[in-house]
């Protein structure tokens, strides 16, 4: 089971589903019905499971559409989701595709 990492806790992750933006992997891309395991800090001596989630929908795009979707996922507005995809990946990968997924919690 592959993981899904988190550098923060967003309200979202209470929610029965979610969505969450991921550039596309070069190995093996996520797949819709791929179960994964949602971890918080996966690189940290102080990860914590947060539990078991399942890809119920999967579209590729470049960043999010419009404010609604970027409040959907954490952000303030699209502004302030490209904000911090800028400060977390660099200015060059904001411009490449990414999925946008949608989860559904297993338990």
């Amino acid at each position: 089971m592959r993981i899904l990492g988190f550098t923060k806790k967003w309200d979202k992750l209470l929610n029965y589903s979610f969505t969450t933006f991921r550039f596309a992997r070069k190995d093996k891309d996520w797949d819709v019905g791929e179960v994964v395991q949602v971890v918080y800090k996966p690189r940290s001596k102080n990860r914590d499971i947060l539990g078991i989630a399942e890809i119920i929908s999967k579209e590729t795009r470049l960043g999010c559409q419009d404010d609604a979707e970027a409040q959907e996922d954490g952000f303030i507005d699209a502004r302030d989701m490209e904000r911090w995809m800028v400060k977390t990946y660099g200015e060059a990968r904001t411009w490449e595709p990414m999925n946008k997924l949608t989860l559904r919690w297993q338990e």
